[in-house]
């Protein structure tokens, strides 16, 4: 994974430059907003999964730790 990624180390201003002129050409700079909203949902959305799966995980700890006292 890190082998595919060590390109990005490598990167300038002019070739980041040059990256966002092709997306605003291929999506136009209308689609650009929603793509960036769909973005930040999905993120969003992502973050609330991982919070409840530790917010359950804690709970079954909490639950079992008040069954050893018992």
């Amino acid at each position: 994974m890190t082998d595919t990624l060590l390109f990005l180390s490598q990167l300038g201003g002019t070739e980041i430059i040059l990256i966002f002129l092709v997306v605003v050409l291929l999506f136009g700079g209308k689609k650009i907003p929603e793509l960036m909203r769909g973005l930040g949902r999905g993120i969003r959305e992502f973050n609330n999964a991982k919070n409840s799966v530790e917010d359950e995980i804690r709970q079954g700890m909490r639950d079992a730790e008040k069954k050893n006292i018992d």
